[in-house]
Formats: structure tokens, sequence, C-alpha cells
């Protein structure tokens, strides 16, 4: 299994996917910055103040003044007021929700990115895993060896696990260095409220408490990594069920595309809880936005994307053991 790993390895390294993702990472991360430090500086701008209770109190007034208006949605009108309390919560409680420095801009990053734009770079990597091998024709060779067809696909497997890793922790490195640069590498120990929940529309601060941001960033690149996995696992599946790499990325592309849709439009179809797309966004919990179906939480979240992701593993195993390769 070593030597097999270790020549998997040693593919996804000759093919320099990783390399491709790191570049398109930079670049990304760089255009965000840029953004993000043209944002501030607008609002100092309009403030005339760097202080960080004027912005909030500014935000807060801003959006009461969208509520007020009579051509919003009733679900984007409760979805705006959660935010006014819990930027109120911040207020009063004397807490800093955008402490400058790299971690803070890392910290929104990573909640941003966590339903399409980082399951995109996995699927660069898991898309052609195994179907590279038909279109290359080599296939065949690797069934001939004396090693049985599970162990062939589990040192696939495992090597997606790492390079889903190495994403990860590259994702979090490029944006704490680049963002650095700009906002500085401090605020590592920033309070940082979490454990809101929302019931019945209305936000419920019962739970809240404070951690480090060093603790909330820990546990937010641990939920990163594992919805990560997921999509990585079912675009290995769909490597082993398409011949054809463009259909399978293709076809797993449409599904981030359709689940970052759906998460805007399907609060009243209580049934689509249970796709999968529509649980990616784990990190919106730990920062108390409301989910896309009134209900769903962390812990179901959680469940849900491990049973279909088992069953993506499982299809995988099956699939690939049984099949007549010609």
């Amino acid at each position: 299994m070593a030597n097999l790993l270790y020549n998997e390895m040693l593919k996804l390294v000759t093919k320099k996917r990783l390399v491709v993702v790191g570049l398109i990472m930079a670049v990304l991360i760089g255009t965000f910055t840029y953004a993000q430090y043209k944002e501030t500086e607008r609002l100092r701008e309009k403030l005339g103040t760097t202080d960080w209770r004027s912005s909030l109190q500014q935000q807060i007034v801003d959006t009461q003044n969208r509520l007020s208006g009579s051509q919003i949605s009733d679900e984007w009108k409760k979805q705006l007021q959660i935010r006014v309390t819990q930027q109120q919560y911040y207020l009063d409680h004397d807490i800093n929700p955008t402490e400058p420095g790299a971690p803070t801009f890392v910290r929104g990053f990573i909640e941003n990115a966590i339903q399409l734009l980082l399951p995109l770079m996995v699927l660069v990597v898991a898309s052609d895993i195994v179907s590279s091998e038909n279109s290359m024709g080599t296939i065949k060779l690797l069934l001939t060896r004396p090693v049985r067809r599970w162990k062939i696909l589990m040192s696939k497997y495992m090597t997606l696990v790492l390079a889903v890793s190495i994403i990860v922790l590259m994702f979090g490195a490029l944006a704490y260095l680049i963002s650095g640069i700009v906002f500085g590498f401090t605020g590592w120990s920033a309070p940082v409220l979490t454990g809101f929940t929302v019931q019945s529309g209305e936000l419920n601060t019962a739970g809240v408490h404070l951690v480090p941001q060093w603790r909330y960033l820990l546990m937010e690149f641990g939920l990163a990594w594992f919805v990560s996995l997921v999509v990585g696992t079912f675009s290995f599946m769909f490597s082993v069920l398409i011949r054809s790499t463009a259909a399978g990325m293709g076809v797993m592309l449409a599904c981030l595309i359709a689940g970052t849709i759906l998460s805007n439009m399907v609060s009243s179809w209580e049934t689509a809880k249970y796709l999968f797309v529509v649980n990616l966004d784990l990190t919106g919990y730990l920062a108390g936005s409301p989910p896309p179906i009134e209900g769903m939480t962390l812990g179901f979240s959680l469940i849900v994307l491990a049973i279909w992701g088992a069953a993506a593993f499982i299809t995988s195993f099956l699939v690939f053991t049984k099949r007549d390769v010609y």
C-alpha cells in the first residue's frame, strides 16, 4: 500500500495540479485583500474616523433603513433583522467583530469560500484522479499488477485525502501571508463571539460565549476540511463512474453551483435540507447566520454530509471492483 500511495502522490505532483491551485488561490486572495482594503478606506473617508464602533453603528443604521423599504421580501427582511440584532449584540458587549489583522481577514474569507471557492479548488485535483487513467489508457496496466483492485483505488483515495489537506493548509497560509502584508499579522487572541442560534426567525443569544480568534479559526478550518473532503469524495465517485474527465468535472461543477443557488431559494422546501449541496455552509452556524431552511443545525448538516460522503465512497469501490475494463 505504501508503494501504491507513493506512486499516486508522484503522479499528482508531476501533473502540477497543486501548483496551479496555489497560483489561483494567490491571485484570488490578493484580489480580495485589495477589495477589503478599499472598502475599509471608503468607510474611513465616509465616517471620518477609524473607530470600529462608529462604523458598526453606521452599518446598523444602513440596514435599518433598508428594512424600512417596502420592496424587500419577507425572507430577506428576516435575515437583515438577525444581522442587526447580532451587530447590536457586538456593540453592547464592546467587542469588535472586525478586529484589524490578517486572522480576521482569514476568518471572513473562509466563511465566504467554504461553499464554492474551496470546493472548486478541490475539484481541480479530484476530478480526474481515476478517469485520467481511462483517458490515457493506463487503467488496464494498473489492473494487471498483482494487487487487488480495492487497494489500487484506496491508494488513490488516500492521495485525495492528502491533497485536500494540503489545499486547505495552503489556503490558510496564503490568505494569512498575503493579507498580513496589508492588514498586519496580529489579532490571533482577539475575542470572537460564537454560539448564536436562529429559532423561529429570531436570533437566540442564550448560548453565546467568547473564544479567542485562533481557536475560532481552528474550528472553521476543521469544518472547511470536512466539507472539502466530502466534495472531493463526490468528485472521486464521478471520476470512477464517468470515464470522461470533462464530463465528471462538469457534473460536479453543476452540483456546486446548484447548491449555491438552492441555499438562497429553498426556505419553503423542507425536504431540500437532506441534499448535501444545501449543507456545505458549515461555518455559518459558528457565525450565527440563519440556515437555508429553518430547523437545520450544525449537527444535522454534519450527519447529512457524512452519510452522503459515505455513500459516494462505497459506490466508488463497488463500481471500480466490479466493472469490466476494456
